[in-house]
């Protein structure tokens, strides 16, 4: 079997113009695109850990809605574990966990736990399994009393913990993440990290693709990080190979580098 568990081919994605008003009166259906990415490619292997990192409005939540199936690509291809994103959809929802720190999607008026229990479901865990992970994810996020208490009563952070736990609820072989630590406290930030990096990778194999702009958190966790600027991919390489090549002391200094250098180069 191939030792790719994601794999990005050429993938290019456009989004219509936010045109409205008289200049929608005036140029009905142009054709004219606003482009999101142009063209990427990379691979991630099992058991890997792979850091998207960029400015905001860079393509890094497009490229994880492509690979989570939320969006179609405009041209190229995707697979999840061998599955296409677009014609095999289902298949891929079932080997990857997503969560976003910015999108809760939780029922506000079910405790957490009935939270679980219901996505559980989704994922087709039995009661006795999910009952395990509930409690194993618990542990891990500190949720204790919380689970039994409605989600619209807890803060902002204890919400960003119960996404975490629902995105790794059915063990799933890639896990997808947008900002993972996001509200969460440095304590929980690291004893995440530290469960990342020695469970679900070295215990479990998972592949990890995730978006950050914290740079210090990206070298503590990623085996490679992708770079992108506009669209495209500026470098693909370890932290310490993207410092050398740059002849920088720090991946922020890596970072203005490269994009400095894109920016002359740009037509």
């Amino acid at each position: 079997m191939e030792n790719f568990a994601l794999r990005v081919e050429n993938l290019e994605k456009y989004f219509p113009p936010a045109v409205s008003g008289w200049r929608a009166l005036v140029h009905p259906g142009t054709g004219l695109t606003v482009p999101a990415l142009r063209g990427i490619s990379f691979a991630l292997a099992r058991g890997e850990v792979l850091a998207l990192v960029g400015a905001n409005g860079a393509g890094k939540s497009t490229l994880l809605r492509i690979l989570t199936t939320l969006l179609i690509p405009t041209r190229g291809r995707a697979e999840v574990c061998g599955f296409d994103v677009a014609r095999e959809s289902a298949k891929v929802r079932l080997q990857i966990g997503y969560h976003t720190g910015a999108d809760a999607c939780f029922y506000s008026r079910l405790s957490g736990r009935e939270n679980l229990n219901l996505f559980a479901g989704l994922n087709n865990l039995s009661a006795t399994d999910t009952a395990r992970r509930i409690a194993e994810l618990s542990d891990l996020f500190g949720l204790g009393p919380l689970l039994d208490r409605q989600v619209r009563t807890l803060s902002t952070g204890n919400v960003h913990r119960l996404g975490l736990a629902r995105a790794m609820l059915h063990s799933p072989s890639v896990l997808l993440l947008d900002e993972p630590t996001r509200s969460l406290d440095p304590l929980a930030a690291a004893e995440f990290r530290r469960f990342l990096r020695e469970q679900i990778v070295a215990a479990h194999g998972a592949a990890v693709l995730f978006a950050s702009h914290t740079l210090s958190e990206v070298e503590q966790l990623a085996d490679r990080i992708v770079m992108l600027d506009n669209g495209i991919i500026l470098a693909c390489d370890t932290p310490a190979g993207l410092k050398a090549g740059t002849g920088a002391q720090t991946l922020e200094q890596s970072m203005e580098i490269l994009t400095h250098h894109a920016t002359r180069e740009a037509p």
